[in-house]
Parts: structure tokens; sequence; C-alpha cells
């Protein structure tokens, strides 16, 4: 026994009270993002967060480059690309005078420096040079790490027994060469 809805013909359906439409907000237009941004001549990408694009540059990590975002008051979340070149200037600033922005001397990557006895942070390619003159001073000095360095061997430590052998010539090896080179001249 069910109950059927008999609709009338004269009778319209009620008509449900209209939902007031919000009015539609101004779509903001996003600031544009650059792809590609360049910081300390080192091309980042401009999608990555600040604090992650940061990174990019050799001899920034991670600890030092949330140090670089406190310093600037920028947020570490804001996109790369979308910060003005003033911006990255002060950036930049800030990545070769940390210590005068107040960042502590303990993030530095070159602390009491031989040649100048001063505190520094080396980024970009500054890393590789320093780097390459250091272990020439070793190998002129001739310490233990120089000659290890000389030699191409591991400098830390690590055991040669089965590692560190690929590319280097085996005993057995050199003497097959030598053998074979000679009767080559004899030949001739």
């Amino acid at each position: 026994m069910g109950v059927t809805k008999v609709k009338e013909e004269g009778k319209k359906e009620e008509e449900k009270p209209k939902v007031k439409e919000k009015p539609k907000e101004e779509v903001k237009k996003p600031k544009e993002i650059r792809g590609i941004v360049r910081v300390l001549n080192t091309d980042l990408d401009g999608e990555k967060p600040l604090i992650n694009a940061l990174r990019g540059i050799k001899g920034i990590s991670f600890t030092f480059s949330k140090a670089i975002c406190q310093a600037s008051g920028f947020n570490p979340k804001t996109k790369l690309g979308s910060l003005t070149e003033n911006d990255i200037q002060k950036l930049e600033k800030i990545i070769k005078d940390p210590l005068s922005y107040g960042i502590p001397p303990y993030l530095l990557n070159r602390r009491k420096d031989r040649e100048t006895g001063k505190d520094i942070h080396l980024s970009g390619a500054d890393v590789d040079v320093y780097k390459k003159f250091d272990i020439q001073r070793m190998v002129d000095l001739k310490t233990y790490k120089g000659v290890r360095h000389m030699l191409g061997l591991p400098v830390r430590g690590q055991r040669t027994r089965s590692s560190f052998r690929k590319g280097r010539v085996v005993g057995v090896v050199r003497k097959a060469i030598k053998i074979t080179a000679e009767k080559k001249e004899e030949k001739k």
C-alpha cells in the first residue's frame, strides 16, 4: 500500500528558491615564473622552491641554503623563478659574504684559510680550484696523502686488496705485453 503522488494538471511544480551565486572572484594572474634562473654563473631550475634550488650551486648544502633563506628574509618555499633581479642579486651577495649577513661561521666550508687565515665560503667553480690547489700542495710536500693522490691510490685508508683494481695494469699482463712487443720488433 504505497502512496503515489498524482500531479494535477493545473498546478505547477513548486519552484525551488535559487541559490545566490557567489560573485566570481577576479582571477589573479600568477607571477611569471622563469624556467631557468642564473645565480653565481650556475643555471638553476626556476620551478623548484628556493631552499632546494640553491642546493644546485656547488658548495651550498641544505643547512647553508636554509641559512641563506633566513638571512635574506625570503620564504624558503617560494619558487626561485618568481624572484626579481634585485632579489637574486641580494642572494648572490649573501652567498659571497655570509658572515656580514649574520650566518654563523660553523656553516662555512673553508674555515681559517691557509693563505688568509679568514673564514670564507667557497661556491661554484672556486670549490674545484681550491681543491686542486690543496691536492697539489700535498703532492709537492710529499705527504702521505699527497703520494697516494700522485699514485692514483685511495687516500682515506681503504683496503686495496679487492677494491680499486679497475684500470690498473697487473704484473702478469704487463709481461705478456712486453713479450709480444719484443717479438714484433724482432720481426721488423
